[in-house]
């Protein structure tokens, strides 16, 4: 029988925790024992239960991550989670299996874990995972107060206003709210590009590109200075 891990996550953002599970959902060896937004709910959960693995924000309010983190039973291993990259220092300093960059990719997750198993355990996750993930070729988004199924095929680009969403389909607009960033994690990494805070678009929808705009139909989309360097390279090796 594999042997499973048993992890929590504890962040207060509830956004961050979806997109957590959502890509923990797809390891078929990791068990998620519960999702906390503060410490004290964690402190419950370790404290009845065997937990292997935290997944841990670090700036959060009354109790901060770091301060959790001396509190624990030092068997317990932690990775750090935060968008603040001033903290990484501080999170390896109490030897934390690794440091996540908000937002977190799919790819770099699975960095994380197969450290944590290089070094806990004698099994690496990937051949797993990448065998479940090919299973879901869509998901679901709420809109006009149903749920409305997105195949990945289907979808031209993604495009956030404000806060709500705009997916672009083959052949209609749904609109829901949800953040870019959430949307992002349910989509397959080889085939979509995040261009700009505001855009992911869908490889085989590109028509054309310059380093400066890719054209989906009559549709311009930019590539930000952020994403600009990741974008064209993923696009030249097309």
């Amino acid at each position: 029988m594999t042997e499973q891990i048993n992890c929590i996550i504890v962040d207060d953002e509830p956004v961050a925790r979806e997109i957590l599970e959502t890509h923990l959902s797809k390891i078929d060896r990791i068990n998620v024992l519960g999702s906390c937004k503060n410490a004290l709910e964690a402190f419950g959960i370790i404290s009845s239960q065997n937990v292997d693995l935290i997944f841990l924000d670090i700036n959060m309010p009354e109790i901060s991550g770091l301060s959790f983190a001396k509190s624990i039973n030092k068997n317990i291993k932690v990775v750090f989670t935060t968008a603040y990259r001033e903290y990484a220092v501080d999170g390896f300093d109490l030897q934390a299996v690794d440091y996540l960059l908000k937002p977190i990719s799919f790819e770099r997750l699975l960095q994380a874990l197969n450290k944590y198993m290089n070094e806990n355990m004698p099994v690496k996750v990937i051949e797993a995972v990448q065998v479940d993930e090919e299973k879901s070729d869509y998901f679901f988004v709420r809109s006009d107060r149903k749920m409305v199924k997105i195949c990945f095929n289907e979808i031209l680009f993604v495009e956030s206003l404000s806060d709500y969403i705009k997916i672009y389909l083959s052949d209609k607009t749904v609109v829901t709210r949800e953040t870019i960033i959430n949307i992002e994690a349910k989509l397959p990494q080889k085939e979509f590009i995040r261009t700009h805070r505001s855009y992911i678009v869908a490889r085989n929808a590109i028509e054309s590109f310059t380093s400066e705009v890719i054209e989906i139909g009559k549709k311009q989309i930019p590539i930000s200075r952020t994403y600009k360097k990741d974008v064209l390279e993923r696009l030249e090796q097309v």
